[in-house]
């Protein structure tokens, strides 16, 4: 059988939560990756240039950023976990409604800060429930929850295609850009390095006619029920107010017996609700719990932070550039042809996550991630090897998106198996992989400014180089951190273990 049953026992138990989550996270991926393919139509809403509306990807992203470390405070109660993904997904769905209406680009960037903070919030608190769920059985859950998120990127811009203007959505006498002009420019635009598209001049003055309102209430409408979903879960355990707590359906055997374990491990030295509760999210952060944690406990958070960090902005800085690269010497490909590349590489990502749900009930998350970086520097070389050819590009881009797809949940999962599930690694992940994909950018479009298209493969290799030997580190790190964290659930001088159910 593919499960064993106390697996699967363990997930029919909590399907209704799992499902929740993960449509929770195809929420986040729909409001990530629609303001690229649509920046240009945004930007003749609101009347504004090309380096003004590249705020609303720094609005977006920075509150992405300030979301991911605040969903963690929230993890103290699973009513309040619940409480803040409704919000956070019914705030998406009503910003998919507010865009169109917003007539200036300062509107805009604070509209999309709103949804940055709620994107945040949900990837954060999506990661946290399912490793605090299924803890060392977490990895194949993760997976799956990546792939919902991959899935949520990839239909977004496939909505929108349909309602882009082909040509200026501004009319005036201007006739400096034609359609092809336009999906330059759209193809090249990276959200944090302005630089790429100063040189064009589009019309800000005129009517603004696009279509495009339509496919973000298309989106709204595709959205609306995740957090109709979070309200019936929330209202199935009893944590809607006015509603009396719904008593569940009697145990499995199985079950029975897995709730009966848990709850014999908990007794020896189990702290109290409210003691959880004060402790909350930032009692991984405590000066005597650091005082008191072998030197590897934080060296370990170190490493994969860094990793997640190289890895996400491989993707970001790829996704970002590629475009760039193609249509420049020495392949010189049709704008058409080389605006492909950005889609393959997001569709083999999402095909990737989608394989490695299997995988990773079959691999140990380690295995995994070996497998990802190796692969990921072995598709670098292969770019590098076969520069002057342009099916070498594409083959290498698929190969790139296969194989970075599930670095990040495996880091996840791996990262947390060391630590023994405690969720205090999750946070600080999330939050490295969100500066990686924004910083990253930045600065391999300045070498790229600086250096020539060459060294966009040339960074790609040594983002993957150190991202492997930091891995190597990390297997070092786990080797050295002591046993007893893993075997006898290392207990910080006995305050603060995230060993409680969630009060509610």
């Amino acid at each position: 059988m593919w499960w064993d049953e106390n697996l699967l026992a363990l997930f029919r138990r909590h399907l209704w939560t799992t499902i929740t989550y993960w449509s929770v996270f195809f929420s986040f991926g729909l409001c990530i990756a629609f303001l690229g393919p649509t920046i240009l139509d945004l930007r003749c809403l609101t009347h504004s240039s090309l380096q003004e509306i590249t705020w609303v990807f720094f609005a977006q992203q920075f509150c992405i950023l300030v979301g991911s470390t605040l969903g963690g405070a929230f993890k103290k109660s699973l009513k309040l976990c619940l409480s803040v993904l409704f919000t956070s997904s019914l705030i998406i769905s009503m910003v998919f409604v507010i865009i169109p209406f917003c007539r200036h680009v300062g509107v805009l960037a604070v509209v999309m800060a709103v949804a940055g903070l709620s994107m945040g919030c949900i990837d954060t608190i999506s990661n946290i429930q399912l490793v605090k769920i299924y803890k060392q059985d977490a990895a194949v859950f993760l997976q799956v929850l990546h792939f919902f998120v991959g899935f949520g990127a990839l239909l977004s811009p496939l909505i929108a295609d349909p309602f882009l203007s082909d040509t200026n959505c501004i009319q005036s006498n201007s006739t400096l850009n034609g359609s092809s002009n336009l999906e330059h420019i759209r193809n090249s635009f990276v959200p944090h390095h302005p630089g790429n598209v100063s040189h064009y001049v589009l019309p800000q003055d005129g009517p603004a006619l696009t279509n495009v309102a339509y496919a973000f209430w298309i989106m709204a409408v595709i959205n609306l029920p995740v957090p109709f979903a979070v309200f019936l879960l929330m209202y199935s355990k009893g944590m809607v107010p006015g509603c009396e707590h719904r008593k569940g359906s009697l145990l499995s055997a199985d079950e029975l017996a897995m709730e009966t374990k848990k709850g014999n491990e908990m007794s020896d030295g189990q702290i109290t609700g409210t003691q959880e509760v004060q402790s909350g999210h930032f009692h991984c952060c405590q000066s005597k719990t650091f005082r008191d944690a072998p030197y590897t406990f934080l060296a370990i958070h170190i490493c994969s932070a860094v990793i997640l960090f190289m890895t996400d902005g491989i993707v970001g800085e790829y996704s970002g550039f590629v475009y760039s690269y193609a249509v420049k010497e020495p392949l010189s490909l049709a704008h058409k042809t080389a605006g492909y590349l950005p889609s393959l590489l997001w569709a083999c990502i999402t095909l990737g996550r989608l394989i490695s749900i299997p995988a990773s009930y079959k691999m140990a998350p380690r295995t995994m991630l070996l497998i990802n970086l190796l692969g990921v520097l072995g598709a670098f070389l292969f770019l590098i090897l076969s520069q002057n050819s342009t099916p070498g590009l594409f083959i290498g881009t698929a190969f790139l998106g296969l194989f970075i797809s599930s670095a990040f949940p495996s880091m996840l999962a791996y990262t947390e198996d060391i630590l023994n599930y405690k969720g205090c690694a999750t946070t600080v992940l999330v939050t490295a992989a969100g500066i990686g994909e924004m910083v990253l950018q930045i600065l391999v479009g300045m070498v790229i400014e600086t250096q020539g298209s060459y060294s966009f493969l040339v960074c790609g290799i040594s983002l993957s180089t150190l991202a492997f030997t930091l891995y190597i580190v990390l297997l070092l790190l786990d080797n050295m951190h002591p046993r007893e964290s893993k075997d006898t659930s290392w207990k910080p001088s006995e305050q603060g273990r995230d060993t409680e159910p969630y009060q509610r």
